[in-house]
Parts: C-alpha cells; sequence; structure tokens
C-alpha cells in the first residue's frame, strides 16, 4: 500500500507547481475533456474493448424507481436477482453468484460484506442513481481487474463532463405505491479548468409490499447515503481524484432471513491517479487506493424466536485493496498492461444469545443464560496479484488478446472457536498460489459483423463463508454450514464463441437491424459446494430440524453450459423493437443433479418509442418453469410465469423530467427460482417469497 500512496503523494507535488502556471481557461477546459481516469472497461473502441462484454445505461428509461443498485441487473440479458427481501438482493450471471464474480465500482474500488447471510451485499453501499452504466465481461476474459472467476462486473458511477462547466445540480423525487414507498436525491456539483466536486445526498424509505394475492411481505427498509468526489487535473496529462461516501441502512426486514438488520453502515474511501499520453515505450501509468468499512448489527427482536432467544449480532468487514497499472506501447500494433493489485478482506464480531426458555419443554428458565458465539473468528483474506495483458493487432481486422496473472493468498484465522480448532487441528496461516490466464480472438469481418472467441482460466480460493463459517446457517437451506480452512482453490475453464452485427436500410420502414449470440462451456475443478457430513451434529437449537449439518467441500466433476442471444430492429425512426433469450444448464455429477441456484430460461421482449422529449415502452417477459434443481439444497421445482411491465417518460421543459410506469400489469402471484424461502416468519411457511403484485410507481427529476 505504501507504493500506491507514494504515487499519490507525487501527483499532489505536481498539483502544487501547476498551481503557478499561466494557462487560457479554453485549454484547460479542452483539458479536461481528455483526462480521463480508468473507470471504465468498455471504451467504444472495438479494438481496444475486452472481448465479449455487454453494457446497460440510461438506467432512468429503464427502471423508474429502483429500490438499490441490484434492481439495475432485472432487464440485462443472463442475469437473475437472488432475493431474501427488498433490501439484501445480490446479482447472479448465468448460475455464478457471490465471490464467483468480481464486482467493482469504478474500475476496482470494492466493498465486501459483513454478514455472513449477506445482509448488506456490495450492491447496498452505493445508490442506484450514482450508477451511470453497468459493464460486464462475461467470463475469465481479463486479468487485469483482480482474480476472476465467472466474469467481471464494473459498476461506473457518474463522472464530471465538460458540458456541465461551472455550478450545476439536479433534485429527484420518486414515488411507489406498493409499499408506500419514497426516494429522493440532492446532488450538486461544480466544475472548473482544474478541478471539480460532486456531492450528493439521498433518502430510501420502503414499506412492506403486497404480493398479487395482497399478502403483506415483511420487506420494508430505511436508507440515508451521501457521497463527495473531488478531482484535480494536476497538469495538461495527470489527475488526481478523491471520494468519500457512505450509507446508514436502519430497520431493515429480510422475509428469507432469520433475523433482521437494525443497523448497516458502510463508509468507502477511494484515491485515483492517472499519467497519460507519455513518450515513449511507457504511456501511462495509473494508481488506484481503496478503503471499506462496514458496521453491522442485526437481531431477531420482531421474530417468533424471540420468545425463546433473543440473539443480537454486532459485526464488521474491513476492505483495503490498490492497483498500480502501466500501459506500454512497444509498437503501433502491440500495447502491454502489467501491474500488481491488493485486496484485502477482515471480518470479525459475535452474536450473543440469551436463552429465556427450556428448549426441550419451553418452560421460562428462572434464569436466563447468556452465550457468546463467534461468527468470523477474527479472520483475513490477503490477495496479491501480478498481471500482464497484452493486445496484439494480427492485422486491420484480426485482434489478440493473451493475459497472464499470478495471485499469492493468505489466509488465517486469528481467534478460533473452540470447537472449530477441534475440528481443525492445522489452523495455521495458509498460502496459496494460483495461476489464471486467458486468450481470446477478434475479428472484425466488416464494420457492422463481428466474430469473437476466448477461452479463460479463472482460478478463486475459497471465501471466508467457505474458509470460517462455524454452524451458521447461511445458504438457502435451514442446515448449518461448518467452513473447511483446507478448500482448494476452484477453477472456472471457459470457453466461448460469439458473434454480433448490425445492417442498416435504405427504406422507410426498418432503419437498422441489430443480432447477437454467444455460446460459453464450462468445466470446472475443484468446485466448491456444502454437502451433508454425517460425522458433524447440529450445535444451536439441537432439536430443530434439519438435524444434519453441511460442510464446504471440493468436488470434481461439474460444469455448465448456455448461451444468450438478441434481436432487435429500429423503425419509423422512432420505435425499436427487441428480443433477447437466456439460458444456462449446469450439472452436479458427483451427487447427480444440478448445481444450486441455477436460473431457469429467460425470454424478453420490448418494444418501445423514443424521441427526445418522451420515450414509452413495454417490457414482456416470460420466465419459463426450473425442474433442474439441486434438491440437496431444499430446491424445488418453480413455476414458470410472465410478467408485463408498461413505461413512460416526457421531458416537458429542458431540464425537467418526469416519468411514471405500472409494473406487474397484470398483478401476477409468483416467485422467482432464486427467491430465498420464508425463515422464522410469524405466519409464513417455509415457502419461496412471493414478489410483488402490481405496483405504480412515478419520479420527478430537474436540472438546474
Amino acid at each position: 500500500m505504501k507504493l500506491f500512496f507514494n504515487v499519490l503523494l507525487c501527483a499532489l507535488i505536481s498539483t502544487m507547481s501547476f498551481s503557478q502556471e499561466k494557462k487560457d481557461k479554453k485549454k484547460d477546459t479542452i483539458t479536461l475533456k481528455h483526462i480521463k481516469l480508468d473507470e471504465i472497461i468498455i471504451k467504444g473502441n472495438i479494438k481496444t474493448d475486452p472481448v465479449l462484454t455487454i453494457q446497460s445505461i440510461h438506467h432512468a428509461k429503464k427502471i423508474v424507481q429502483p429500490k438499490n443498485v441490484a434492481d439495475l441487473f432485472n432487464d440485462i440479458n443472463g442475469f437473475s436477482l437472488i432475493k431474501r427481501g427488498n433490501y439484501a438482493i445480490d446479482p447472479s450471471f448465468r448460475a455464478s453468484q457471490y465471490e464467483q464474480l468480481n464486482i467493482m465500482f469504478d474500475g476496482g474500488t470494492k466493498a465486501m460484506q459483513a454478514c455472513p447471510n449477506r445482509m448488506d451485499p456490495i450492491t447496498t453501499h452505493v445508490i442506484p442513481e450514482e450508477i451511470e452504466r453497468i459493464e460486464v465481461i462475461k467470463g475469465p476474459y481479463s486479468v487485469r481487474y483482480g482474480a476472476s472467476f465467472g466474469g467481471i462486473i464494473n459498476l461506473v458511477t457518474h463522472k464530471p463532463k465538460v458540458s456541465d462547466f461551472g455550478f450545476n445540480g439536479s433534485v429527484h423525487s420518486g414515488f411507489e405505491n406498493n409499499g408506500e414507498s419514497t426516494v429522493s436525491m440532492v446532488k450538486l456539483q461544480h466544475i472548473a479548468t482544474r478541478f471539480d466536486i460532486t456531492g450528493n445526498v439521498g433518502y430510501r424509505d420502503f414499506g412492506n409490499y403486497k404480493d398479487g394475492d395482497g399478502t403483506k411481505i415483511p420487506s420494508s427498509f430505511k436508507s440515508t447515503d451521501y457521497g463527495v468526489k473531488l478531482g484535480f487535473n494536476t497538469s495538461a496529462n495527470q489527475r488526481l481524484q478523491a471520494s468519500w461516501r457512505q450509507s446508514f441502512g436502519r430497520d431493515v426486514l429480510h422475509a428469507g432471513l432469520s433475523m433482521d438488520t437494525d443497523i448497516d453502515d458502510s463508509s468507502i474511501l477511494s484515491l485515483d491517479y492517472k499519467l497519460s499520453n507519455l513518450n515513449g515505450l511507457l504511456n501511462e501509468v495509473t494508481a488506484k487506493a481503496y478503503y471499506s468499512f462496514v458496521d453491522h448489527v442485526m437481531s431477531n427482536t420482531r421474530r417468533p424466536s424471540f420468545m425463546m432467544i433473543d440473539a443480537v449480532s454486532q459485526i464488521e468487514a474491513t476492505t483495503t485493496g490498490g492497483k498500480l497499472e502501466f500501459k506500454l506501447v512497444p509498437s503501433d500494433k502491440f500495447t502491454v498492461y502489467t501491474g500488481l493489485d491488493l485486496f484485502n478482506i477482515a471480518r470479525d464480531g459475535g452474536r450473543t444469545r440469551i436463552v429465556k426458555r427450556n428448549m426441550m419443554t419451553g418452560e421460562p428458565l428462572p434464569m436466563p443464560m447468556t452465550f457468546n458465539d463467534k461468527v468470523w473468528q477474527d479472520s483475513y483474506i490477503d490477495d496479491v496479484g501480478i498481471f500482464a495483458e497484452s493486445k496484439y493487432q494480427l492485422s486491420e481486422k484480426t485482434i489478440l488478446t493473451t493475459g497472464l496473472r499470478y495471485d499469492l493468498v493468505i489466509s488465517d484465522i486469528k481467534d478460533p472457536e473452540a470447537d472449530f480448532a477441534t475440528l481443525y487441528l492445522d489452523l495455521d496461516k495458509r498460502t496459496e498460489n494460483n495461476i489464471s490466464g486467458t486468450v481470446s480472438v477478434k475479428h472484425i469481418i466488416a464494420d457492422d459483423f463481428m466474430v469473437e472467441a476466448a477461452y479463460g482460466r479463472g482460478v478463486r480460493s475459497a471465501s471466508m463463508i467457505e474458509r470460517y463459517i462455524n454452524h451458521f446457517t447461511v445458504g438457502q437451506d435451514a442446515y448449518e454450514y461448518v467452513g473447511n480452512p483446507n478448500l482448494e482453490a476452484e477453477i472456472n475453464n471457459q470457453l466461448e464463441v460469439g458473434v454480433k452485427g448490425n445492417e442498416t436500410f435504405n427504406n422507410s420502414f426498418i432503419n437498422t437491424f441489430y443480432y447477437g449470440i454467444s455460446g460459453y462451456y464450462s468445466f470446472y475443478d475443484n468446485y466448491i459446494l456444502a454437502v451433508i457430513d454425517p460425522s458433524l451434529t447440529r450445535k444451536f437449537m439441537p432439536n430443530a430440524q434439519p438435524k444434519e449439518v453441511k460442510r464446504f467441500i471440493n468436488i470434481n466433476d461439474a460444469y455448465k453450459t448456455g448461451f444468450e442471444a438478441f434481436a432487435a430492429i429500429d423503425f419509423l425512426n422512432d420505435f425499436n423493437f427487441k428480443t433477447e433469450f437466456s439460458y444456462v444448464y449446469t450439472k452436479n455429477k458427483d451427487l447427480n443433479e444440478h448445481l444450486p441456484l441455477t436460473p431457469p430460461f429467460i425470454t424478453r421482449f420490448n418494444v418501445g418509442y423514443e424521441k427526445e422529449k418522451f420515450w414509452a415502452n413495454i417490457n414482456y417477459t416470460i420466465t419459463s418453469e426450473q425442474d433442474k434443481i439441486a434438491a440437496s439444497f431444499g430446491e424445488q421445482k418453480t413455476d414458470g410465469y410472465s410478467l408485463m411491465d408498461v413505461r413512460l417518460g416526457v421531458k416537458p421543459i429542458k431540464d425537467l423530467t418526469f416519468g411514471v410506469a405500472v409494473l406487474n400489469v397484470f398483478d401476477k402471484t409468483y416467485h422467482n427460482h432464486m427467491n430465498f424461502s420464508y425463515s422464522n416468519q410469524s405466519g409464513f411457511d417455509n415457502v419461496p417469497i412471493n414478489d410483488p403484485g402490481r405496483n405504480f410507481t412515478m419520479f420527478l427529476q430537474y436540472k438546474f
């Protein structure tokens, strides 16, 4: 980390010297336009963009009222949502989820959750109004952004633009009737020739929504967020930027988990530096350092189990990291990106249980008994990576990309529970050496047609839950889970081929036709999965069901395969139509079943009308039944369903935008296959959580 901060210190020194230079305002304004930090992966250059990527933009026209960042993934082809309520929502891509996906903000900043039940995933720590676009590399096809297993997701926040020179801002407000929920946000920014500053503050208050049958689902939450971003153009080819944001979640109800969140506070600090347009072999230097802290408190005071046990968990997570990258240009046709990155996650905290009744008879105890359980056992994981990725232009139309990465992973548990230390007698600091790599070819047959092919070897060491969790329910089922510090790193060998193109027509009806398809196959080595271990017995509430305990192990015979496809037309100048398909098939041959959390086949249809001051679209989504399940994880067959959403937006005056939507127009009662089941809830059986019924939403945004 000292290296990163030394680079940033040098940038500050150069800022001081730059203040003495005399330059005209017009030249500085142009300079601001060209100094861009590497916050984005997909830059719109077919020859330099990574292979097999997708991006989603214009969220204001797609989602009128997002609850959190996870909602932004809902209509991106290949994605599904893992839902525990309205707040704790995780994206899943091609049956990969959690740490199998490399999710980051602005090209590298991370904030890992504190809760072992993922009540506070990374998508809860930044408000969706801050996100300008989402970029996805579909597999382990780049080594520049940290260790990657199932794909890379970059959440790009809004950046200062030359067109916004001076002081400006926006006010945003929204409402939805299903839950009587409100959202508000204020953004202010000032952009000058040598510096820019942006600040925002937002508040979200979501109530319990109703499903299509009118049943109220416990899912309310409140969240207050603010952020500040300060940037300096220290010279004609240098930029230094600092970002600070905090989020405060309160009174969060989780329908699919056994406890609720009382407090969920997070703080994220990031520093970015870029030196570009250098002469010679070294063309560019970028540096990033970040720090995040999550303070999480959860309890069961609103649950039926409170009559027997008063349980409160106070836990915390600290994430630190950074990156230093050099761009080398040996020739016009050859570019090399090389450098190193660091990622550290440390967690600690415990649960206090006050047992008030006899667990066997239910009778009140004359003197309640207090127990303290270690949740994370003061554990940490360090990952130091060294990488090199090259792009070579084989011909005017063919680009070859190769990449190699080495990760040194160090893990340790510093305060193990007595029974965990007895189970694993060799709890010493562990070191792993992981090698990953990729090779891909992009061939541009014509300006409007391209073929891509890639192989990636993604390697992921076990997460902290998989290593160190000790008799906690952390899955979709009700089993207690036990970690395994001796797990081997899981490996994804992924092959993929894709084509995409477009054709323009010179007639008055059809303007442009777009199309694309990509198919992939992954075979896994050492895939990490939890299975029932007959040698272990239930630790907490020993009379509860199920009595068996699961332990994380490596399995050797698993794979997945699937495809995504789309076709779209622009017609009659202002109309558009798009259809998308996504399908994934998984198999766990060791247990002769499918891998858990495999999404069903999804088909989407969208027809829209778009003018500068008015837009409208209708989305119709068909989700097929899912009978390809993992029975050992308590999964059950899920029926298919179809939904229609209608959205309208208008700009009555230049800087005012007004939008309305009707979601789930036909008030369907349904649940997605990825939803968790109700847990420890009064009046609900252990069945999957239903999603919202019909929902009327509206939002208003004014820019000044």
